[in-house]
């Protein structure tokens, strides 16, 4: 499960990137960051409050500190506790504006955190909003391998032990690049994005039964690992059973939900001495084919079924040949 997102770590992995410095120590630090939306409260320094959202943290720009300093003491410091009291998880004050002495005790006693950046306004958004995004987007976690083949997200999953690390080495080897192995790590970054990604601990290591660790970045190379990748197959390893009637053309495609985003599932039955490694580079291939309007399996079924028609008509013409005397 994914860890909550404090306002320390907030800070700490933002600290450099976007020059924050601390107001008023660790205040507040614990508090919990839910929302991956943030509020510049201008509004609401006017005395409208009626749809202020109290669980995003709140920027202070330029403008917003200006305003505030045309208030008297009174108005300004009123205006300030009513926004420090609302239970927002912290403040942060862009642009070089700092808050003023007077208001500083208030946010001490509830509590709230109060960081100060010299960023432009607009740039700390976004950029705070793209980190928010990240860490606050739906996750969970499969076990699995995924690889990036030809460009595209593999997901390799089955049964314990039935050879998902031995088929993402074996990809790797062939120039492909491993993402995760054991522990995938998948985040919906968009209504249909799903993104994978590789849990820190075991980054970029795979687990071979039989020999134990193997450490892929430093034996094939930077070229044969990456950070993330987004996830656009699943293939499923399954034992082979005699009595199962597998899929023989592929026309109709299957699909699984992860996080709610729909992925196409191949379910791909192995037995010893069949060339999985090629048939996942296969399965790849065939995804860009789809993504270019060529979609084989389609293309044979409506041969398939012209050529049904054709002999189809054949056949009646034929039996009515037949009863034709004149």
């Amino acid at each position: 499960m994914q860890e909550p997102l404090t306002v320390g770590r907030m800070f700490k992995d933002n600290r450099t990137k976007l020059k924050l410095k601390r107001i008023n120590g660790n205040i507040g630090y614990e508090h919990i960051i839910t929302s991956s939306k943030l509020n510049r409260p201008g509004l609401e320094l006017t005395g409208f409050w009626s749809y202020f959202d109290k669980s995003r943290i709140q920027i202070i720009g330029r403008k917003e500190h200006k305003f505030l300093k045309t208030l008297p003491d009174k108005d300004r410091l009123k205006v300030l506790k009513k926004l420090y009291t609302s239970g927002c998880p912290a403040i942060i004050f862009a642009h070089g504006a700092k808050p003023a002495e007077d208001s500083l005790e208030i946010a001490k006693k509830n509590n709230l955190a109060m960081v100060s950046t010299t960023m432009l306004t607009s740039t700390l958004v976004g950029q705070m909003l793209d980190y928010l995004d990240w860490n606050l987007a739906p996750s969970t976690i499969v076990h699995g391998s995924l690889v990036d083949v030809y460009g595209v997200g593999l997901l390799l999953t089955g049964r314990s032990g039935i050879g998902k690390s031995e088929v993402a080495l074996d990809l790797v080897e062939r120039g492909h690049r491993l993402v995760a192995d054991d522990v995938v790590k998948i985040i919906r970054r968009a209504d249909n994005v799903i993104i994978g990604t590789s849990d820190e601990f075991l980054e970029h290591n795979m687990e071979i039964r039989g020999l134990g660790i193997v450490d892929v970045r430093n034996m094939f190379g930077i070229k044969a690992i990456r950070r993330q990748k987004r996830l656009e197959v699943q293939v499923e390893l399954i034992d082979w059973d005699n009595n199962t009637n597998y899929e023989r053309i592929g026309a109709k495609e299957k699909y699984v939900k992860i996080l709610e985003v729909n992925i196409p599932i191949v379910k791909l039955p192995i037995y010893p001495g069949k060339n999985i490694t090629v048939i996942a580079e296969v399965i790849a291939l065939n995804h860009l084919l789809k993504y270019t309007g060529e979609n084989p399996a389609k293309i044979f079924e409506k041969k398939l079924a012209a050529k049904i028609r054709k002999k189809s008509n054949e056949a009646i013409l034929e039996q009515y040949l037949k009863k034709d005397f004149e």
